[in-house]
């Protein structure tokens, strides 16, 4: 089943080189590996912007908030749908349609995080089994422990048809008992097609069980991924009051530096300079 042709997905390709942001170098590579905020190349552009060469790579951020265009189907073709959907699942993971006219199901998310997760110290981190049980009632715990999440983890979440992405991904970090700030994640809508892998950023507002009803079961289809929030922009928002501070510390440090190589280079300058008007003939 092909992937539905009121969605329009951009390859993504990495690039050779990161561009790089408006910070300083040593706060901007730290800050970055904290918010997992990186520009991506995503491109080439499908028919080009006025002005720009074929195959030219096309920068954008992945967090740019796009208007995806989607179809509004009437109560009849929803009911259609939900029947062909499903038609074509081998599980007992159904859509049901609901009388007020919404419809429940289940969606899969994969878990793609290259950093660690937060979870309160007193808790052992959870296994998958942990995590399908739900989390555990206890006293809140100020002090956290960080662990990396199994990898490409998978849950399954039953979800309404309203439920939006950012509804989605506390209630993935809900089922981990992750306390990091939930601006930290993004879902990814994944795509297979011609041979290509497509991905995009869903915006907050987005439901993802309305997409893959549009899309029917197939995974190749579509698929849903958390990953770190990529940013072209640090979130500083997201960082606690510590954090913050020590990143204030190291943009002294690097202001320092720079000045200091700034000065050592006029000083070489001045020095060459003083060196020629003392070799010159007198007169």
């Amino acid at each position: 089943m092909a992937v539905p042709a009121h969605r329009v997905l951009v390859p993504v390709r990495v690039p050779d080189s990161v561009p790089v942001a408006p910070l300083p170098g040593l706060l901007s590579a730290v800050a970055r590996e904290c918010s997992g905020g990186r520009p991506k190349c995503l491109g080439p552009a499908p028919h080009g912007k006025p002005g720009e060469a074929p195959g030219s790579c096309l920068r954008i951020s992945v967090d740019e908030h796009v208007e995806w265009e989607k179809p509004d189907l009437s109560q009849a073709e929803v009911e259609q749908k939900i029947k062909e959907y499903n038609g074509q699942i081998n599980s007992n993971l159904f859509m049901s349609l609901n009388k007020d006219g919404s419809y429940t199901g289940f969606i899969k998310v994969q878990l793609k995080l290259a950093r660690p997760v937060s979870v309160p110290s007193s808790k052992k981190p959870p296994s998958l089994q942990d995590a399908r049980r739900g989390p555990a009632r206890g006293t809140a715990v100020k002090r956290h422990t960080s662990f990396y999440l199994p990898k490409d983890a998978v849950k399954h979440l039953h979800v309404l048809s309203h439920t939006r992405a950012r509804e989605v991904i506390e209630a993935l970090l809900r089922k981990f008992l992750v306390v990091d700030d939930p601006r930290k994640f993004a879902l990814f809508e994944r795509a297979e097609r011609h041979g290509q892998v497509y991905f995009r950023k869903l915006a907050d507002d987005e439901q993802p069980l309305q997409l893959r009803l549009l899309a029917g079961p197939n995974e190749k289809d579509l698929s849903f991924i958390l990953k770190e929030n990529d940013s072209g922009e640090v979130n500083w928002d997201a960082f606690s009051m510590p954090e913050l501070h020590n990143f204030l510390r190291i943009l002294q440090r690097e202001e320092e530096e720079h000045l200091r190589r700034i000065l050592q280079k006029y000083s070489r300058c001045r020095q060459k300079i003083q060196e020629a008007l003392h070799a010159c003939p007198v007169g």
